[in-house]
């Protein structure tokens, strides 16, 4: 402004080396910021730590789940490349518009720390804490049940937000569901708020969906189940993967007198982060 002022023009090509030469870069946003860090950050790391082990140790599941990102299903562009002969690149709409496609797919994921297998349900409607339980209970069914069949008890690690967030009344309402269900207890653990990258189903196991079906155009529902079936790793990952056509409602409200069939137990430490739905069967004990 000041050059201009006094009548004198610079090009781009001029600016641009006086800039590298103060020491300036094209630089591009980093996702580092994840607010503030709780005082008892690294204390409930530490407890669902030892509670997986605790688990592990008395051959019990430990499941991480989470939503992964959700996807417009069509001929949409998809981030990478992957190996096509030279000219034979896949062509996708220039614009990414919600009504050229066929929906929007919500993957949900249970991973099994343990043995390395994972269950992934591919909604179509909407992601809520009942989806989130009917997931859990799919795996259950056709996974879990079959690795662990002396299991009494669950854990759950999950972040601390979303449709299986800590505050989520439906959540534990639905957990208790299942809990009764299956008689089994089931325990939950929450990230601290901020912290959701350390759960472990983000690297590994929906790190690897992205990479396995990165550059290629989620053009279906059965593309994407397919996609997210054949994920492997050289560790040895299984993936299980169904299309869930089940419709969910938003915004169910639980009045605290629904609320009162859940029998939770808070632990000492930060209860609100840390607790067990018991199963009928054991309410009494």
């Amino acid at each position: 402004m000041e050059l201009h002022s006094k009548g004198l023009v610079a090009s781009h090509m001029i600016v641009r080396n006086l800039l590298l030469e103060m020491g300036y870069s094209l630089q591009a946003n980093r996702k580092t910021d994840e607010g503030s860090t709780h005082c008892d950050r690294d204390m409930q790391f530490e407890h669902i730590n030892q509670q997986a082990k605790d688990f592990q140790k008395e051959n019990q599941p430990v499941i991480s789940v989470d939503t992964k990102k959700k996807e417009l299903v069509g001929n949409f562009k998809n981030n990478g490349q992957e190996w096509k002969e030279k000219g034979k690149a896949d062509t996708v709409n220039v614009y990414d518009f919600p009504e050229k496609g066929k929906g929007k797919a919500i993957p949900y994921g249970v991973y099994d720390i343990k043995e390395n297998k994972a269950w992934v349900s591919v909604g179509i409607d909407n992601d809520t804490a009942e989806f989130a339980v009917e997931t859990i209970r799919k795996w259950w069914m056709i996974m879990g049940c079959k690795c662990y069949p002396n299991a009494k008890k669950i854990l759950i690690t999950a972040d601390g937000g979303g449709s299986n967030g800590s505050r989520v009344r439906l959540w534990k309402t639905e957990l208790q569901k299942l809990a009764d269900e299956i008689g089994r207890d089931i325990s939950v653990c929450h990230f601290p708020p901020g912290t959701s990258k350390w759960n472990k189903i983000e690297h590994r196991l929906f790190s690897q969906i992205t990479k396995n079906w990165r550059g290629r155009p989620l053009v279906s529902y059965e593309v994407i189940v397919n996609l997210i079936k054949n994920t492997a790793t050289k560790t040895g990952l299984e993936v299980k993967c169904e299309l869930d056509k089940n419709q969910y409602q938003k915004g169910i409200k639980i009045s605290n007198k629904e609320f009162k069939i859940v029998k939770i137990k808070r632990n000492d430490f930060h209860g609100e982060w840390n607790y067990t739905i018991c199963s009928k069967q054991h309410q009494n004990d």
